[in-house]
């Protein structure tokens, strides 16, 4: 574990977070060390907790590339922020999706791709967000691969091929999700169920 001095505050940690995302879409080497970026997340995390700010599922509508990543290990100790992240390489991209699912209250539907080099890998099912504690729950049960643009399998994967209860009625605590703490025009961060944090930025509107 790295350990930090102190809490960073909140808007010292939103200013972090800010540069480092406009540092990975610029490519700029002048960018916040892991260690600091994954203690501004924590930061960011604390007081979202703190607030309770319920956050708009309108906000996270587009697509959005991974940028950075800490582990599950990224969190308080005494006080004191721990842990270390890393910026995602540019050779792979990592990004989600979200569209509105018109048909269902509060529902999205959530694509979740990988591309590196020829190859699309890339899983797609349904969403919900509760809203009170910004729980972003999902299923994958759709695949899709892709390589030169040539479709080489579509299909179920995964428990959903058995289809044992709907989406809609399955306990959140039985599928996979996001806790976000952090929202904004240009980034979206969360807390995965398995632990880590993770950092997404906006990608551009294609012309």
């Amino acid at each position: 574990m790295t350990n930090h001095s102190a809490t960073i505050p909140h808007a010292d940690a939103r200013a972090i977070v800010d540069t480092a995302v406009k540092a990975f879409r610029s490519e700029s080497s002048q960018r916040p060390n892991g260690v600091e970026v994954t203690a501004s997340l924590l930061a960011l995390e604390k007081a979202a907790k703190r607030n309770r700010r319920v956050i708009s599922p309108d906000s996270l509508l587009g697509t959005w590339r991974l940028c950075f990543s800490a582990g599950k290990k990224a969190h308080y100790q005494s006080g004191q922020p721990m842990g270390n992240g890393f910026y995602i390489p540019k050779l792979a991209i990592a990004q989600i999706t979200f569209t509105p699912d018109k048909t269902t209250p509060n529902s999205l539907t959530i694509a979740n791709e990988l591309r590196v080099g020829p190859l699309g890998i890339r899983f797609t099912g349904p969403a919900r967000y509760p809203g009170p504690k910004n729980l972003l729950a999902f299923a994958l049960p759709h695949l899709e691969v892709r390589c030169f643009g040539l479709l080489l399998y579509r299909g179920a994967v995964g428990a959903d091929k058995r289809a044992d209860k709907p989406f809609e009625e399955t306990a959140i605590a039985q599928l996979p999700f996001f806790a976000l703490f952090a929202v904004t025009e240009d980034y979206i961060a969360a807390r995965g169920r398995g632990g880590g944090l993770a950092v997404w930025s906006r990608s551009p509107v294609p012309d």
